[in-house]
């Protein structure tokens, strides 16, 4: 069964969306509150959407609006149709709580059927999930997603090595569905427990955080599999299988059908220039629920141009390049964790996990520390070599200085959830 629609173009794509445009607008205004009275305050309504170009005169939404409507945030459907929520952390200590109506339980598994079949898999795969379940969406989305294409789930969720090794070989599982740091931490276990013969592991997916180009090529020379997909998504947008890399890993396709997703600037709030780097916004054109009206994500990525080589007429994001709300200010200069995952991939001998310690120096300075970890193959006695090339580079690129302490490959900290990256101990925040 083929789950991806044939012959998308942007031709029937924007058809789509205008039409699943005017319908969010006019349900979102008709059934929630908050809806009514933000299209009111900004003098807009479902009968002013005549055209795509309309979406810039409504107005943007962000995480406050979700938090301050607590318990039930844009809420749009009555209580009776309502079959399930999902909530992700707050940062004021309330979550952020969506609800969803059975058809928006049925379309995400939809789409998330079309993650697997862009990935390659098939009914025979067997696909072990090590994300959480509960009220988080992931494993939620994976296991459904699974089910509804067809292949075998083997729903463990961020249970402990010893039970991912035990069922990997046991159940020979193919596909593997994890963040970024569960992926490097079960690559590392499986290899020091000498697996790597006894697995089947030959795709792995994975999403939730950022994975640097060195951390992708470690976990997949440790586990020998052929493709590591990254799959975007998050609670609000359903959950995870918003859209997926194909086999060409020139980007993440995502499904256009399902929402419009524009490229803005941070500071300005304006549609960025074609092609560059900016902050995600979305708008669902479907979903009942908790429907979603120019929703700032916060991720910061860019629509790409062109077609890709695996033929899929659906539009493609690049990879997540960081977060806004990650950005950090060291001596007068906004730095995002990014910017040093990406210097220190450029650096041969360097491994690829790292730490950003912030701290106020003896003169009272900000003082940044960079730990990373050597390669496996590399020798103590190359550690000063290693500091000296890290700062130069960072200096070069960022225009800062900083210190860089090298440390034994598989010192630093592994999860089975998203790697904390920086640690500001300065009396403005943590």
């Amino acid at each position: 069964m083929r789950f991806i629609p044939q012959g998308v173009n942007p031709e029937n794509l924007a058809r789509t969306q205008l039409e699943g445009l005017r319908w969010t607008v006019r349900h979102a205004c008709e059934n929630s509150v908050f809806y009514r009275r933000l299209l009111e305050k900004n003098n807009i309504g479902p009968d002013d959407i005549r055209s795509l170009d309309d979406l810039q005169h409504l107005p943007l939404t962000d995480k406050q609006d979700l938090q301050a409507g607590y318990p039930f945030p844009l809420r749009s459907a009555p209580f009776e149709d309502l079959v399930r929520i999902h909530a992700s952390s707050g940062t004021t200590g309330k979550r952020k709580v969506l609800c969803y109506t059975q058809k928006d339980i049925d379309i995400w598994a939809d789409m998330f059927a079309r993650c697997y079949e862009l990935a390659g898999l098939t009914p025979d795969d067997r696909v072990q999930i090590a994300v959480g379940y509960g009220l988080w969406t992931a494993g939620a989305g994976f296991q459904a997603g699974c089910e509804r294409f067809g292949a075998l789930a083997v729903p463990v969720g961020p249970a402990n090595a010893d039970m991912h090794c035990e069922l990997m070989v046991d159940m020979e599982s193919t596909v593997f569905c994890s963040t970024a740091s569960m992926a490097l931490l079960m690559a590392e276990e499986i290899d020091r427990r000498k697996l790597r013969s006894r697995i089947k592991i030959r795709k792995i997916i994975m999403g939730a955080e950022r994975c640097s180009e060195a951390m992708r090529q470690r976990i997949g020379q440790l586990m020998g599999v052929e493709h590591i997909h990254d799959i975007y998504g998050m609670t609000e947008l359903y959950g995870p299988g918003t859209g997926i890399d194909c086999r060409c890993h020139s980007g993440i396709h995502y499904w256009a059908d399902r929402f419009i997703f524009e490229i803005i600037d941070p500071r300005t709030l304006k549609p960025a220039a074609p092609g560059t780097l900016g902050e995600l916004v979305v708008t669902t054109l479907c979903k009942e629920g908790s429907p979603l009206i120019r929703y700032r994500t916060h991720d910061l990525t860019r629509i790409l141009e062109g077609d890709c080589d695996c033929g899929v007429g659906f539009p493609r994001h690049d990879r997540i390049m960081g977060r806004t709300d990650d950005m950090f200010i060291y001596r007068a200069v906004n730095i995002y964790p990014s910017q040093i995952d990406h210097v220190l991939s450029t650096i041969e001998g360097v491994g690829s996990e790292y730490q950003i310690h912030l701290a106020h120096g003896a003169d009272g300075r900000d003082m940044m520390t960079v730990k990373v970890e050597r390669a496996d193959n590399v020798s103590g006695d190359e550690d000063e070599r290693l500091a000296q090339a890290v700062s130069a580079e960072i200096r070069r690129k960022i225009l800062v200085r900083c210190r860089v302490q090298v440390m034994d490959s598989g010192s630093l900290p592994r999860t089975e959830r998203k790697s904390r990256r920086v640690f500001d101990s300065r009396n403005h925040g943590n």
